[in-house]
């Protein structure tokens, strides 16, 4: 038999069973179509009713069962995220869920993260939801200028949306950095602070992202006409110890660089710990600036100077980017870029 009880102010209704409709009926007084309609949002019910329906289905942690809804719309509801094991490592993977998850909390869509190794088949996640029909629409990060799953994707006619741009010459949804503009204020800044002398901590050559960086670095070095000291052999997404390695390495050549543009916040820690190791000071025998996803680097290291990617805006502009796809918007309207931030 079925075991209920009502808390002491019967705010919440406890069951061993899975809530549904019916439970949430229960619970407001309303009727099941009622409490149906007023979960996905029909224009025809009062804000003050969706607003009660929804803050009880929180209570009592309601979700819609998918297989039903599949069957009755044709739609999953779900919206997969496709995330590289090295976005973890580099602080992105917390912010940008948030951000998508704040868009699609006043939406019938839930989020899937699905985590993959590019070691692996990077393809294998994008034909997985394609092929079962897993998801309605898919967010897919760390593009590459000729990225196989955006052509796959696009064939197929299918929803989503890309973290960065691509060089195919296909019109898709995207949201992507400014890392050109990043890169030429980096230059600027420690041009501003004296150092002539610069070297490049940048991203795998690989991804698009890289193209921009280092477009926006050789174009300030050439218009600002300071000398590159090349950084070879490593790129963000090496093990922190290797980067660290390789740049001890370098502070050991003859003229070493005296300023540093580095293309992430893990990767600046790395090169820190180098140049302690080699007992050089930052803001004094030289200065650095990098790209960072949020403030705690200028907390550990005032004298970095730091330009910030905001993530969780990059979550809100997919996520709304690829609802808007799902709902026939054209992708050429659905293209963002967000420009550094810098920081205090």
């Amino acid at each position: 038999m079925d075991e209920k009880a009502r808390s002491g102010d019967g705010a919440a209704l406890v069951t061993r069973e899975r809530p549904t409709l019916k439970t949430i009926a229960f619970m407001t007084g309303l009727g099941i179509t009622t409490v149906s309609r007023a979960l996905k949002d029909a224009p025809d019910i009062g804000a003050e009713t969706k607003e009660r329906v929804r803050l009880v289905a929180r209570q009592i942690g309601y979700q819609p069962n998918r297989a039903g809804v599949r069957l009755r719309t044709g739609k999953t509801n779900v919206i997969s995220l496709v995330l590289s094991l090295e976005e973890e490592v580099m602080g992105l993977t917390s912010p940008i869920v948030i951000g998508i998850s704040e868009v699609l909390a006043s939406t019938p869509y839930h989020l899937v993260v699905t985590p993959y190794s590019p070691s692996r088949d990077a393809l294998a996640p994008v034909r997985y939801v394609l092929d079962t029909g897993a998801a309605d629409g898919v967010i897919i990060s760390r593009t590459e200028p000729r990225d196989a799953r955006v052509q796959m994707m696009m064939e197929r006619n299918f929803p989503f949306a890309t973290h960065g741009r691509t060089d195919m010459g296909l019109v898709h949804p995207f949201h992507d950095f400014d890392n050109e503009g990043f890169a030429y204020q980096a230059v600027q800044k420690l041009v501003a602070k004296g150092r002539r002398r610069l070297t490049f901590l940048r991203p795998p050559e690989h991804l698009t992202f890289h193209r921009h960086m280092r477009r926006g670095f050789e174009r300030a070095v050439d218009d600002l006409n300071v000398e590159v000291v090349p950084f070879e052999g490593v790129d963000i997404d090496n093990r922190l110890v290797d980067i660290r390695g390789a740049f001890e390495s370098l502070l050991d050549r003859p003229s070493p660089p005296d300023g540093i543009v580095c293309g992430s916040g893990a990767g600046a820690i790395a090169l820190v710990a180098a140049l302690e190791a080699k007992g050089r000071r930052l803001g004094q025998d030289i200065d650095m600036v990098s790209k960072v996803p949020s403030d705690f680097l200028g907390w550990l290291r005032p004298e970095v100077m730091t330009l910030r990617e905001d993530i969780r805006l990059a979550g809100h502009e997919l996520a709304k980017a690829v609802l808007a796809r799902i709902a026939g918007r054209p992708a050429e309207e659905l293209q963002s870029i967000s420009e550094p931030i810098p920081m205090a």
